[in-house]
């Protein structure tokens, strides 16, 4: 499954909850709806003010350089456990400081039973 930085596109919008790249489509009546296949979300939008505001995000997307600063963001805040392999996003919850001095350790993997710890580049 592609992920939303693996194909650059205008016609494309951000799944809300996973994040996944979704394909805009249009629904019989003209309206244009996502739906992603990884979480089963789906979003439609019916009113006209909202079609305009959704149309301009699209636009603005590419305008902007909206999916190169995603990547940019996803690698800077994404993150996968070297232990169970999955990935996260980090948060202000998961860091892990040393108990003598305090100093940054890393970011717990937030998996249920997992103790890996991704530290930070550079370090092993």
């Amino acid at each position: 499954m592609k992920t939303l930085l693996e194909i650059p596109s205008t016609s494309f919008f951000p799944c809300p909850i996973c994040g996944e790249r979704l394909d805009v489509r249009t629904s019989k009546k003209g309206k244009p709806y996502v739906v992603c296949q990884a979480c089963g979300m789906q979003m439609f939008v019916r009113t006209q003010p909202g079609i305009r505001k959704f149309e301009k995000q699209i636009a603005d997307a590419e305008a902007n350089d909206f999916w190169e600063r995603l990547r940019k963001l996803e690698n800077q805040y994404q993150k996968k456990c070297p232990k169970c392999g999955r990935a996260f996003w980090v948060n202000e919850n998961l860091i892990l400081t040393n108990w003598f001095d305090n100093e940054f350790v890393g970011y717990r993997c937030p998996e249920s039973g997992c103790n890996g710890v991704v530290k930070p580049e550079g370090e092993s």
